[in-house]
């Protein structure tokens, strides 16, 4: 009898392993419909486990997801509104919550939440991890196959072969190491982000060649941007990421942990391909918030697919819920865990994203409607917010799920604009944010149907 068995048969409570992707579409994955055959690993956690089919990042710029996924919080709750910003010290965060009732707490892999960029993150600005080995900005630090990531003393190890693979190992490793107390290990790759300083998405050898020319989103379709010069990597590198994602879980069975162990696989926030800005995500659009987020494991498995909608700040009160830990008061997120198990409980009909760096702007996305407001006046990057917007997008989500026509400013559309305006107002004093003066988009006319009346359709 091994100890991880040992452990399970005392009734210990379950280790959690988080796996975090960099820049993933929705669509890229089976479950969400992409004809591909991308993602069978993800695919078979979303069947077999808690499927959140409608999760939403709150924020489509790498370091403020990352700030939120850590805190379950919003970014500007949270202190961290735009990249090259550190999360507090004293940020309360889920590993230190998860440390405090008596779990080991690892991190392999990018970070982006200290300011160092290719420097050692110190120990102060790992969010509480004790076991260390990752890094700040990656990409400046390494390249697809030249992985280096520095250890818990700040050395600088280098690590073998495709990058997403080479984090993996070291995930592994880390899970083959016996393990006393239940571990929460968080493993975050860069993949499939672009490589920045290339501006390409290179693909493991061989894999690009296998895309080239097929399936096309149809936002991607209709936009262009930079589709056909990417997409194709793009796809390679879904692939071997899935295929690192299905070796972690081979070790998980292979160690006898699995039956222990709550996985959950998710992303910072989608890719747009240049379709709707100038460069890959930075947008309210779907392409940008809409993410995969699937969970199995104690508490999770059998839980089908979660009815209303998910937002990021929702996974770290889910893992403290689904391990009995009490879920701090100060996070914006709310468990799904009970959505696990009945199906109906206290579903969000709406998201709140936040937007940086390229506008300051916010948005509320409902079961079908998408309301965005921008600040005109602001700082893009200096600014965590305004008290004055303007409207600027609404999209009908049902007959316009690639959102390609703009219904702001419509006339038919006025007295919807006014709801959701009221509750965008709403969710944004929820996350912490001052009052808010939002003025009309310039009215105009169209042949638009009747929007119904009532608040069912939102």
């Amino acid at each position: 009898m091994t100890d991880n068995q040992s452990a399970r048969e005392s009734g210990a409570r379950p280790n959690v392993v988080v796996f975090l992707t960099d820049q993933q579409r929705f669509d890229s994955t089976g479950a969400h419909g992409n004809p591909l055959g991308l993602t069978p690993n993800f695919d078979r956690l979303a069947e077999e486990g808690t499927f959140c089919a409608n999760s939403f990042t709150p924020q489509p710029v790498c370091a403020p997801a990352r700030a939120a996924l850590q805190t379950g919080r919003h970014a500007t709750a949270a202190g961290v509104h735009r990249n090259e910003l550190a999360l507090a010290s004293d940020a309360d965060t889920v590993a230190k919550r998860f440390a405090a009732a008596g779990y080991d707490t690892a991190y392999v892999g990018k970070w982006h939440l200290a300011g160092t960029g290719d420097e050692p993150v110190p120990p102060h600005l790992r969010g509480g991890y004790q076991h260390w080995l990752g890094a700040d900005v990656v990409e400046f630090l390494s390249d697809v196959y030249d992985a280096r990531l520095y250890d818990s003393d700040g050395v600088l190890r280098q690590l073998p072969g495709y990058r997403a693979d080479a984090y993996v190992d070291a995930a592994i490793d880390y899970l083959a190491t016996p393990h006393e107390r239940p571990f929460f290990l968080f493993v975050s790759l860069i993949e499939p982000h672009h490589r920045n300083q290339r501006d390409d998405y290179p693909a493991p050898d061989g894999y690009r060649e296998q895309y080239e020319g097929r399936w096309t989103p149809p936002d991607l379709a209709a936009l262009g941007g930079v589709t056909q010069q990417h997409l194709a990597g793009y796809w390679g590198m879904v692939k071997r990421v899935d295929e690192t994602f299905g070796r972690l879980r081979d070790a998980l069975h292979s160690l006898g942990l699995a039956d222990d162990t709550i996985v959950a696989f998710t992303t910072d926030h989608g890719c747009h391909f240049k379709t709707r800005n100038d460069e890959y995500k930075r947008s309210a659009h779907e392409a940008s918030i809409r993410i995969p987020l699937a969970i199995d494991g104690p508490g999770f498995h059998g839980g089908g697919r979660v009815p209303g909608l998910v937002s990021l700040i929702d996974l770290a009160p889910s893992l403290l819920d689904a391990c009995g830990i009490a879920v701090p008061e100060g996070m914006h997120g709310r468990s799904v865990l009970p959505h696990s198990t009945d199906g109906v409980a206290d579903c969000r009909r709406e998201v709140l994203v936040q937007v940086s760096e390229s506008q300051v702007a916010r948005a509320l996305r409902t079961t079908r409607w998408k309301y965005v407001i921008t600040a005109p006046g602001a700082d893009a990057w200096n600014d965590p917010g305004s008290p004055v917007y303007v409207e600027s997008e609404l999209y009908d989500l049902e007959s316009d799920p690639y959102e390609l026509e703009n219904l702001i400013g419509l006339r038919s559309h006025r007295q919807l604009s006014d709801v959701l305006g009221e509750r965008i107002r709403r969710a944004m004093a929820d996350a912490g944010e001052g009052p808010a003066q939002i003025t009309h988009a310039t009215p105009r006319e169209s042949g638009q149907r009747r929007v119904p009346d009532g608040d069912a359709w939102l």
